[in-house]
């Protein structure tokens, strides 16, 4: 079914030159490989910076967002999680726990003993909260975009639908639904390119019973992120709504360097996709600002 869908909807042209410009790095994990693009030479004295994607996500979470990073002189690493994209599942476990060790694994594999200015999407941003809990190490600052588990909403603020045991054109219908009910405000951005990725990233998710998502997890991770912290967020990102208002004072009171938050107006939650200029430009805001970490 999955292949069926991908036939109908292939990829966006717009992903085929950036794979093809990015050097692909693969580590090995006990049940297959995690797998790496990356983009722009390291510049003396910089750190690798570090893309986490979103769930059911994978590098192309980032599409809208390489180029400029790389032109505004960062090297930039998106790894596809383990479970999502082309990167193998863990042996055991579908949600952000059970890819902790795996990626911690990967880092020192490609970076020693050198840290990198770690971003996270969503999911993502869960995964490099917990991440730098367990290994605080890795990481000279950590940006979070979009991130859930900060146990400011009493209960899920959206209902996706599902859409693995229905036709082809009744799947892309559910799709552009969820799209619209997770990812994006303007809805007008659905069709092409975001549905595109979209449905290459979902068809490939390994890892779909997730729920740490909507525990408070992240918040009770960062106390043990000592590095500098950094969120932004879509002003009216759905996983929060109304209670996106709590959500500076959940992060100063949870993360012992937070530095700042920052609202990017008229967008949803793929804040990075639907305002890639205004979400730039808060990232290498926050990035400047750890970088005396």
């Amino acid at each position: 079914m999955s292949e069926e869908v991908l036939a109908q909807l292939p990829p966006p042209a717009s992903a085929a030159p950036l794979e093809a410009s990015a050097t692909v790095y693969r580590t090995a994990s006990t049940n297959g490989d995690i797998v790496w693009h990356v983009w722009g030479e390291l510049a003396e004295g910089d750190l690798p910076l570090v893309l986490f994607h979103g769930g059911s996500g994978s590098w192309m979470h980032w599409i809208r967002n390489i180029a400029d990073l790389v032109a505004a002189g960062r090297q930039v690493w998106a790894v596809d999680l383990p479970g999502f994209g082309d990167s193998a599942a863990p042996e055991v476990g579908s949600d952000a726990d059970a890819i902790i060790e795996p990626l911690c694994e990967s880092m020192r594999e490609l970076f020693g003993l050198q840290q990198c200015d770690l971003v996270g999407f969503s999911f993502g941003g869960m995964t490099a909260g917990m991440l730098l809990a367990a290994h605080p190490e890795l990481a000279r600052q950590l940006v979070l975009v979009g991130a859930p588990a900060m146990g400011v909403v009493p209960k899920r603020q959206f209902e996706l639908k599902a859409w693995r045991h229905l036709s082809p054109e009744k799947q892309l219908d559910v799709h552009r639904f969820n799209l619209g009910a997770l990812m994006l405000l303007d809805h007008a951005l659905i069709e092409g390119e975001a549905l595109q990725v979209h449905v290459a990233n979902v068809v490939r998710d390994r890892m779909q019973r997730r729920r740490l998502a909507h525990t408070d997890i992240l918040a009770r991770s960062l106390p043990q992120v000592s590095c500098p912290v950094h969120a932004i967020y879509g002003a009216q990102d759905a996983l929060y709504k109304a209670w996106i208002a709590a959500l500076e004072q959940a992060y100063a009171t949870a993360a012992p360097d937070f530095r700042g938050f920052a609202l990017v107006p008229d967008c949803g939650h793929w804040v990075q996709f639907e305002r890639p200029k205004a979400f730039l430009d808060a990232l290498l805001a926050a990035l400047k600002d750890g970088e005396g970490a």
